[in-house]
């Protein structure tokens, strides 16, 4: 049983070992000190005319977050395409349960103001 473990732990000692290897090549291998400009916020090349610390409205945060929820989501859709014609009626009744369920969040926050960007 243990002999099954054995290409596991070679495979565990040499990604280890090439990590270690490549820590070890660019701590040999790179810059030592930090220059002029490492310490500038980067701006696409752009030299920065404000604060790098300055205040976000909590629209930006909450528009991302509500973006990332139902980009998430969607993701769904694609494993129950594949599979759309084994599931049948049933997978389609799911699936449109799922997606009403999107409109319903969609709404809620389309009447909330949180998509409207000022």
């Amino acid at each position: 049983m243990l002999e099954s473990y054995g290409p596991v732990l070679i495979l565990i000692l040499l990604s280890s070992a090439l990590a270690a290897l490549v820590l070890g090549l660019s701590s040999i291998m790179g810059p030592r000190g930090l220059g002029r400009g490492a310490r500038d916020t980067y701006e696409s090349g752009i030299i920065p005319t404000t604060s790098a610390r300055q205040r976000f409205p909590v629209r930006f945060a909450l528009l991302a977050m509500l973006f990332l929820v139902f980009d998430i989501e969607v993701i769904f859709f694609y494993p129950w395409a594949v599979i759309f014609r084994r599931l049948g009626l049933y997978g389609l009744i799911e699936m449109l349960l799922f997606i009403g369920l999107l409109f319903v969040g969609y709404i809620y926050a389309f009447k909330k103001g949180a998509l409207n960007w000022e």
